[in-house]
C-alpha cells in the first residue's frame, strides 16, 4: 500500500496477510527472538512494555529499540530511535488476530511523526522489503512450527548491473532456469537439495526461496537488490544476498559450522571489490 500521512505529520505503511497457525505460534515467531531467527534474523527482545529490543544482520550491523506494546499472543509493539542518521523515531505495531482453519491475519504498521517527506522513501523501503521474509515466515509456520532455528545472513555489494548479476547468482546456485515447484539438489555450496517454493522479481528485487530437506531442514532466500543513486551517492550498484535458515535441534551447531562455507562462497563468487557484511 502507498505511504498514508494525516495532519498530525504521521507517516505510515501498513500490510496484512493471512498465516498459517494458531495465534500462539504466530506470536512465537514475531515476539521472540528465537522466533525471528526462523524467518528473519537473529535478535533479542525482552518480554515486557519498556523491555530491550534489538535485531542482530550480521557484519556489526544492527538496530536497537524498546518495547512498547506487550499483550501475547495478540499484540506487540516496538519503537527504534537510531535506525538512520537524523532520522525521526519510528514506531512498528504487529497485531495477530485468529481466524477459522488453522490461520491467522498478521497486521504491520511502521509511522513516523516528521515535517517533510524525506524519510517516505525509507519507509516504502520497510514496505517493500518485507515480502520475502513474510515468505519464509510462511513456509517456517506452515512445516516447521515451533522448531528450534538459527540463522545468518551474508551480503556482498557489487558493482554490476541487477540482472546480469541475479543471472550470476541463479547459476552459480545452481537454480538456472528453475520454477516453482521444481526439485533441486546440489545447490549452493552447501550441495543442498530441495524444492523451489517462491520467485520473485521487479525492478529493484529478485529473490529464489527454497525449502530444504537436505541434508538439514531449513530454507535458503537468497536474491539482489538493485541499490538506489541515493544510497551509493550516485554510482549505483547491485547487493547480492543470501539468508539460510536451519530448524531442528541442532539448528545453531549446523549454522556455526555453515556460515563461514556460503560467506566465503558469496566473497568468491560475488566479490568486485567491495566487502561483504
Amino acid at each position: 500500500m502507498p505511504i498514508r500521512k494525516d495532519e498530525t505529520g504521521k507517516h505510515w505503511v501498513e500490510m496484512e496477510l493471512l498465516l498459517p497457525g494458531t495465534p500462539e505460534q504466530v506470536w512465537h515467531a514475531v515476539a521472540t527472538g528465537p522466533g525471528n531467527a526462523a524467518w528473519f534474523t537473529r535478535g533479542e527482545i525482552e518480554p515486557r512494555v519498556g523491555g530491550a529490543f534489538s535485531l542482530d544482520f550480521g557484519g556489526g550491523a544492527t538496530t536497537m529499540g524498546e518495547v512498547t506494546a506487550w499483550d501475547p499472543p495478540h499484540q506487540f509493539g516496538y519503537v527504534e530511535r537510531d535506525w538512520a542518521e537524523g532520522a525521526p523515531p519510528v514506531a512498528t505495531e504487529i497485531t495477530i488476530t485468529g481466524r477459522a482453519g488453522n490461520q491467522c491475519v498478521l497486521r504491520m504498521v511502521h509511522s513516523l511523526f516528521t515535517t517533510s517527506d524525506d524519510w517516505d522513501d525509507q519507509m516504502e523501503g520497510f514496505e517493500s522489503g518485507w515480502p520475502g521474509f513474510f515468505a519464509v515466515l510462511r513456509l517456517y509456520l506452515g512445516h516447521f512450527a515451533g522448531a528450534e532455528a538459527a540463522s545468518f545472513m551474508a551480503v556482498a555489494p557489487t558493482a554490476g548491473e541487477s540482472l546480469p548479476t541475479w543471472r550470476k547468482l541463479i547459476e552459480d546456485l545452481g537454480l538456472t532456469g528453475a520454477d516453482v515447484g521444481d526439485r533441486r539438489t546440489g545447490v549452493g555450496p552447501e550441495g543442498l537439495s530441495g524444492q523451489v517454493a517462491h520467485i520473485h522479481q521487479d525492478g529493484v528485487q529478485r529473490y529464489v526461496l527454497l525449502r530444504i530437506t537436505d541434508p538439514t531442514p531449513g530454507v535458503l532466500l537468497a536474491g539482489t537488490y538493485d541499490k538506489s543513486a541515493k544510497e551509493t551517492g550516485g554510482e549505483g550498484g547491485t547487493n547480492v544476498s543470501v539468508l539460510r535458515y536451519f530448524y531442528g535441534d541442532d539448528a545453531a551447531a549446523v549454522a556455526a559450522i555453515r556460515e563461514s562455507k556460503w560467506r566465503d562462497w558469496l566473497n568468491a563468487s560475488h566479490d568486485d571489490g567491495g566487502e561483504a557484511d
